[in-house]
């Protein structure tokens, strides 16, 4: 294989890491509006999983752009400076255009397949871009971006899919995401512990006031979903899903305590009791929905 050859693969590589695919997974809330509203015919799923690809283009095009603009930060970090970018495998100009060409793919391809998922995906795309300007030194706020992501991402699922999301819907997902920022930032407050390179918003935050924070949201995202099961839901059979999704809640309050819920997506995936867990909300809810047609 000639080096120019072997040059091109490194740089895919290194751009392929540098996009974070892992992080995709996040973007899976789409299917949450079909999946409750049994919109699960061929079509509808295609659709769906176009909305999957467009949310994924959108934050990994962010992801770039945040790694050039703290490309002197990454470069002083213990950690981060083996990133792509900061690592000068992917040089900036490149970075710059392939995020660019995502932004405009994933906003073009979506106003063809449905003008509501175009319009959830630049309420995305301008929520990242606060976040990346500033907003996520902004303590509370950037829990509620991060939140306001998520909320979005299903909705971007409910208008490919052609679901009307009620406003249970739209409140439980809110409050769940706010649940997951939350635990999110106490993890990484306890794992950086008195480290001076950490992100600069920790500095602003305590674990007394995440925990305050934890118990309202907690016990409102719990109220709400059982709430939902028996005024939203199509049958108050839905109730029988709670123990899960409280389950579900308390063990990764356990986790983050453990300084284990740092990344959401990893620890939804990578704990075999949440795994479980949400495996089996997700098969007795579809199985309740559908019996109850």
């Amino acid at each position: 294989m000639s080096s120019f050859a072997t040059a091109s693969l490194r740089r895919t590589g290194a751009l392929i890491e540098a996009l974070r695919p892992r992080h995709w997974v996040k973007n899976v809330v789409v299917v949450a509006a079909p999946l409750f509203g049994l919109a699960l015919d061929v079509d509808s799923l295609l659709r769906v999983g176009w909305a999957f690809v467009a949310f994924s283009m959108t934050a990994s095009a962010f992801y770039l752009i945040n790694d050039v603009r703290d490309i002197e930060a990454d470069r002083n970090h213990p950690v981060k400076k083996h990133r792509p970018i900061a690592a000068g495998l992917v040089p900036i100009p490149f970075a710059l255009s392939t995020a660019a060409v995502l932004l405009l793919g994933g906003l073009l391809g979506s106003y063809v397949l449905a003008p509501w998922l175009a319009l959830t995906i630049g309420a995305y795309a301008f929520i990242q871009a606060g976040y990346n300007l500033g907003l996520k030194e902004e303590p509370i706020l950037d829990i509620m971006v991060i939140a306001g992501g998520f909320v979005l991402r299903a909705l971007g699922g409910a208008a490919a899919a052609g679901v009307p999301p009620s406003g249970w819907f739209i409140l439980c997902i809110g409050l769940l995401a706010f649940f997951l920022g939350i635990e999110k930032r106490k993890a990484e407050l306890r794992e950086a512990g008195d480290e001076e390179e950490t992100r600069s918003v920790l500095r602003d935050y305590s674990l007394p006031w995440l925990r305050r924070m934890e118990s309202v949201v907690t016990a409102s995202a719990l109220m709400a979903y059982a709430l939902w099961t028996l005024e939203g839901a199509d049958t108050p059979w839905m109730l029988a899903t709670l123990p899960f999704v409280a389950y579900a809640i308390f063990r990764y309050q356990y986790l983050s305590e453990n300084g284990e819920g740092e990344t959401p997506e990893e620890t939804l995936v990578g704990d075999p009791a949440m795994l479980v867990a949400s495996v089996c909300w997700g098969m007795l809810s579809l199985a309740i929905l559908l019996i109850s047609q």
